[in-house]
């Protein structure tokens, strides 16, 4: 079967070699570009289907049109997230998941669906990807499966990047219900999260780049912890390093 992909991350394309990629320049989660825009959105599909009929080898080729401008208007998360007396790092991921509940339980009901369970816990169950993720945290151990009731559905230290995915994407589901009518870009939502120039970041993100820490010690010697250092954390958020810096094969 001749098939036809659209790639945001061309280093990723090049390490793979599909069989036909279109690579874009628009923010990742946005493939075909704005929302909104049918008819670029149309032409970007377009444009990747037509390598059906011209591409004979492995070929990358690139989308020459960049994605219209979403508008002037600035997204700001309306979300306050203030210290609370744990200021432990487990504490205060804690918190700013409590405060986000509500709002992403509304997101889930309004949409009918989630994306949580990745790792093999339950919807209701982001209490305990938390404390499976602060206790890799705490102890840097790469190795050990977290303990308690759930079946995780994946070995370490795989593991930790589905953990990522799904208290990721129980944070993006709680600010998707937050009050405002911009939607937050990709670099919008890696600003809050990790901090920009004007901020410093959420316990989410300090929490991340923890486990960025563990997975760059153990990289040393585990190529996998490293894949997975670059599946959780977006490029160029960890200290300005190349996400895959080290693999084999990988051109920094």
């Amino acid at each position: 079967m001749a098939t036809a992909s659209i790639s945001l991350v061309r280093e990723q394309s090049e390490q793979v070699q599909p069989p036909r990629a279109l690579w874009v320049t628009f923010p990742l989660g946005r493939p075909l570009g704005v929302a909104d825009d049918p008819g670029f959105q149309l032409d970007v599909v377009r444009g990747a289907l037509d390598m059906l009929a011209t591409a004979t080898e492995p070929t990358i080729e690139d989308h020459p049109i960049d994605a219209p401008s979403p508008g002037p208007e600035v997204w700001a998360c309306p979300l306050n997230l203030p210290v609370d007396p744990d200021e432990s790092l487990g504490g205060r991921v804690r918190a700013e998941v409590d405060r986000l509940r509500p709002w992403a339980t509304e997101t889930r009901r309004r949409r009918g669906r989630t994306l949580f369970g990745a790792s093999g816990a339950a919807p209701d169950q982001v209490d305990e990807v938390v404390d499976a993720l602060v206790g890799v945290a705490e102890s840097g151990d790469l190795a050990t499966s977290p303990t308690g009731e759930i079946e995780w559905a994946h070995p370490m230290p795989l593991l930790i990047r589905h953990l990522v995915d799904d208290l990721r994407g129980f944070v993006h589901e709680g600010l998707a219900a937050q009050p405002g009518s911009a939607a937050p870009t990709h670099d919008d939502l890696n600003n809050w999260i990790f901090g920009d120039v004007a901020s410093g970041g959420t316990a989410f993100g300090e929490l991340l780049l923890t486990l960025g820490d563990h997975l760059t010690a153990a990289g040393e010697e585990d190529p996998m912890a490293m894949l997975v250092r670059g599946l959780v954390i977006p490029e160029g958020r960890y200290h300005g390093q190349a996400n895959f810096k080290g693999l084999a094969g990988y051109d920094d």
